[in-house]
């Protein structure tokens, strides 16, 4: 007997779950790094108060909720749980349906970038967003594959960072979170090796300056000896 082929979102799944799992963390934090870049978005985040006040639990359950939904799939029962968190976040004064879209897109993008997926993973990234979008009533993820939602996003970004003081005050509270994805002489240097990840559309917005050659070098090597 033939059996049916995986659900595409297996590829994803196997890939921040199993193969890479700290790297795709290191991209998940990352992902949601970018969304403080978008003034609108960092007002929403920071007038909550929670992020800044405990931002590891609240960092901790973002992560869960997204590697939850890749592990489960959109259309299980956790999965329909976290879509209505989800949904009930778009409802927030001020999250529109392009800012959803783009917070949706660094949650795909971002961990899959960074932990280097092949092809067949990125697929299956498409794939879940693609689901995750039309489950929230969403439009679709712009263009059939991952590499267009990444180019709507550079798009996105050049239009929509500026510097704000919630932005940066929200990515000060974050960069001290790489520590745990750092081996343990580096953690305590986890603001500067993490703010040498970041391109220079993001450093701008945070107004840093920009890390010198071997920082770079140094803090992308580290975080790439992780699984």
């Amino acid at each position: 007997m033939t059996l049916p082929p995986p659900p595409p979102r297996d590829a994803f799944a196997a890939l921040v779950l199993h193969r890479r799992p700290q790297r795709a963390r290191v991209g998940l934090t990352l992902g949601f790094v970018r969304t403080f870049a978008v003034p609108e978005i960092a007002e929403v985040l920071s007038g909550t108060g929670r992020l800044t006040s405990a931002p590891k639990a609240r960092a901790k359950a973002t992560g869960a909720m997204m590697f939850a939904l890749i592990g489960h799939g959109v259309d299980s029962p956790a999965g329909r749980g976290i879509v209505a968190e989800l949904a009930a976040m778009h409802r927030l004064p001020g999250v529109d349906e392009e800012l959803m879209r783009y917070v949706l897109a660094c949650f795909t993008v971002c961990p899959v970038e960074f932990a280097a997926a092949t092809p067949a993973e990125r697929e299956a990234a498409a794939a879940f967003a693609a689901d995750l979008s039309a489950a929230l009533r969403l439009p679709p993820p712009p263009g059939p594959t991952l590499a267009g939602t990444a180019a709507w996003m550079r798009e996105f970004e050049a239009a929509r960072f500026a510097p704000s003081a919630a932005g940066r005050h929200l990515w000060h509270a974050v960069a001290p979170l790489f520590a745990a994805r750092l081996p343990g002489p580096l953690a305590r240097h986890a603001p500067a090796f993490a703010a040498a990840l970041l391109d220079p559309p993001l450093r701008a917005a945070f107004a840093l300056p920009r890390p010198a050659l071997p920082l770079r070098a140094a803090a992308r090597l580290a975080f790439h000896l992780t699984r």
